[in-house]
């Protein structure tokens, strides 16, 4: 997928437009190329763990590393239209609730060019991710246990592991972006009845509380 460039992204008016409006003319070729991704965290609980969909990338850059699923935003789509198209080419879930998370732009985050993404994240049932792992997909996809380092809401790089226990090596600044994930969902377990995207309709309250434990990573009076 090629990345949007300046030239791309060129205001829709047109140069009569800008005359009549009595605007100077504006030329992008006199800045910099700066390209807008969307990365997507989706968490789930499973067995008493805390874990993330992962794909494997196939492509330079960070060929055989892990990432989230992601891609360039085209000139014609919305944000939420480009994670959307994500979930449904590189993960075949189409329908899941996905809201915007953090913007991260560290110049230094891709080798390629200055590429700021717009990350999203969602709680997703396993059973929902399961499924999705079994369809066919751009790129290998895989269940990953991530390891918080820090307690509560302190923040900071989370890592994925692989079934030997093994952390994995992560692709950009992904391993920070699943900090910021984790750290939300925990902050927002205080206030909001979030949990409950991750069970099914009907479920018990020793589940709940699995869920609760399983994110915060500590045992809970019931």
């Amino acid at each position: 997928m090629n990345p949007i460039s300046a030239k791309d992204s060129v205001n829709p008016r047109t140069r009569s437009d800008e005359k009549r409006l009595g605007l100077d003319p504006f030329d992008p070729s006199a800045y910099g190329r700066i390209s807008v991704a969307v990365d997507l965290v989706l968490l789930t609980v499973e067995d008493g763990r805390l874990r993330a969909m992962l794909l494997q990338r196939s492509e330079e850059p960070a060929r055989g590393r892990w990432a989230l699923p992601g891609g360039f935003v085209r000139v014609d789509e919305s944000l939420e239209g480009a994670a959307r198209r994500v979930l449904t080419q590189k993960v075949a879930l189409p329908e899941v609730f996905v809201e915007q998370l953090y913007t991260f732009g560290n110049v230094l985050r891709d080798p390629r060019m200055r590429v700021i993404t717009v990350s999203h994240f969602a709680l997703v049932e396993p059973a929902i991710l399961r499924k999705a792992l079994a369809a066919p997909t751009p790129e290998p996809l895989a269940l990953m246990d991530l390891v918080v380092p820090w307690a509560r809401e302190e923040g900071g790089a989370v890592a994925a592991c692989g079934m030997n226990g093994e952390p994995l090596p992560l692709a950009f600044d992904h391993a920070q972006i699943l900090g910021v994930a984790v750290k939300r969902l925990r902050g927002r377990l205080r206030y909001s009845p979030i949990a409950f995207e991750l069970l099914p309709h009907e479920f018990t309250l020793r589940a709940l509380q699995r869920v609760h434990e399983s994110i915060l990573a500590r045992a809970l009076n019931k």
